[in-house]
């Protein structure tokens, strides 16, 4: 083990402090991580007569039709539901797309400061 010149170990100090370090720097990715996850996208058609939620994965997280929405026919309802997911999809981009450039700017920030000098 290294040690200082009082003969104290030195390294399992600098590994702690290290580590310590990097969990501080990495925490902000862990919390745009989590947020990333966390989010939804909604979007509605057929004036709100059709609701979808899609996760960050892509899938659908959830649908409502509402019981007047079936006066629409197969069609149309079809086209509403298809819709809305379209919708909800740009909504989730629209939201990641922002926690990322917040999430990361910082990041960034420090790369381009690290290649100028």
């Amino acid at each position: 083990m290294t040690t200082p010149d009082d003969g104290t170990p030195f390294l399992d100090e600098e590994m702690h402090r290290l580590l310590a370090q990097f969990q501080a720097d990495t925490r902000p990715l862990e919390e745009l991580q989590e947020g990333l996850n966390a989010i939804r996208g909604r979007g509605e058609a057929a004036n709100g007569q059709v609701e979808v939620e899609v996760l960050p994965s892509g899938a659908l997280g959830s649908l409502r039709i509402d019981s007047r929405a079936m006066r629409l026919g197969a069609d149309a309802l079809a086209e509403a539901v298809l819709a809305a997911a379209s919708a909800a999809t740009a909504d989730l981009t629209t939201q990641m797309a922002g926690m990322m450039t917040d999430g990361l700017t910082p990041f960034a920030d420090e790369v381009r400061r690290f290649s100028r000098d």
